[in-house]
């Protein structure tokens, strides 16, 4: 009996340590998981700091060579006459340009809510810039510098400017999203776009083979040719292959109705400018000289909306597709 007792007592010290056993690799288990976790929680950390990191603070170059710096991504965006690109990348401004009469009309169902600052005047002052306290501020063109605007505004935030953003919209785009850490979306915008080229070009291509186009802007000094250098000139020609004139090619700027009998243009679009031009497209309108040419002639003539035929952007753009493509391939 004693021996048998011996038995079941050792027995029992046996089973009572493999349990010991298994509860021990079971807690080191759960230790190396919990630390597994922790590691890659960390690392999670880690990765998502080090994103952050690359793209802020940022230093970039304008393009007047001027050195801005980003200490973090921008939220308050100060981008006179730059709403149309801001808003591709899905981005309010904090203040809207306007002319001291209307903003951009074309823009306000984006808008809605987005004070106003006019620039009738010239541009604000710092101080009722530095009202708004911005965290960034992006200049379209070139002549802020010259006139000592962008001295005074490099005090608020950064500022950047481009040469002249008009005549590369999608570059422009581009820069916007690397300073807003949006790449994504100013890749898919400009794609958008031009998307909607092509399917306009392809409906377009009998109407704008070998053809010439003219664009007569009016406003309070006279009348003007634009060129295809930007706005919806460089939209008739550059995207959607009409030719320019070769009046308008050559140099011409000023129109006279003199000249008319010598624009060959095969289709010709007017602009008024705020309606400022009425007394001048009233002017065109009542001359035979106007209505001998062949452009009118052939009912090719066009009233366009200065609203976006007069600006930069991706949705001005796009609705001048879609008037042209109204006009010419309804």
């Amino acid at each position: 009996m004693k021996h048998n007792g011996r038995n079941q007592a050792i027995i029992k010290a046996v089973y009572i340590l493999a349990t010991l056993m298994l509860a021990i690799g079971l807690l080191s288990a759960c230790n190396a998981q919990s630390s597994n976790n922790e590691e890659k929680v960390e690392t999670q950390v880690n990765s998502n700091n080090i994103k952050e990191q690359r793209a802020y603070p940022l230093t970039i170059k304008d393009e007047a060579g001027n050195e801005v710096t980003l200490p973090a991504k921008p939220t308050k965006i100060f981008a006179p006459v730059l709403e149309d690109s801001l808003l591709a990348l899905g981005i309010k401004p904090t203040m809207q340009w306007s002319n001291g009469v209307k903003p951009q009309l074309y823009l306000q169902d984006q808008l809605q809510g987005v004070p106003e600052i006019s620039f009738a005047s010239g541009p604000p002052s710092p101080e009722t810039i530095m009202a708004d306290k911005p965290d960034l501020i992006v200049l379209h063109n070139s002549f802020y510098i010259e006139n000592g605007t962008y001295e005074k505004y490099a005090k608020i935030a950064p500022t950047y400017v481009f040469k002249n953003a008009a005549t590369d919209i999608k570059g422009s785009i581009k820069v916007l999203g690397q300073l807003l850490d949006e790449p994504a979306k100013a890749q898919q915008a400009i794609q958008n776009y031009q998307e909607k080229v092509d399917v306009a070009k392809s409906k377009l291509a009998s109407k704008t083979e070998g053809k010439k186009v003219a664009l007569i802007r009016f406003n309070a000094k006279g009348m003007f040719f634009m060129t295809d250098e930007y706005f919806s000139g460089y939209v008739l020609t550059h995207e959607l292959g009409f030719e320019q004139s070769s009046y308008v090619k050559n140099g011409a700027f000023e129109v006279s109705l003199e000249i008319l009998p010598e624009l060959d243009a095969d289709y010709i679009f007017l602009i008024n400018d705020g309606n400022l031009g009425n007394p001048f497209i009233n002017e065109l309108k009542d001359s035979t000289i106007w209505q001998s040419t062949d452009a009118f002639k052939s009912n090719q003539v066009f009233e366009t909306s200065e609203d976006y035929w007069l600006n930069g952007g991706i949705h001005a753009q796009g609705k001048v597709i879609d008037d042209v493509l109204e006009f010419l391939a309804p």
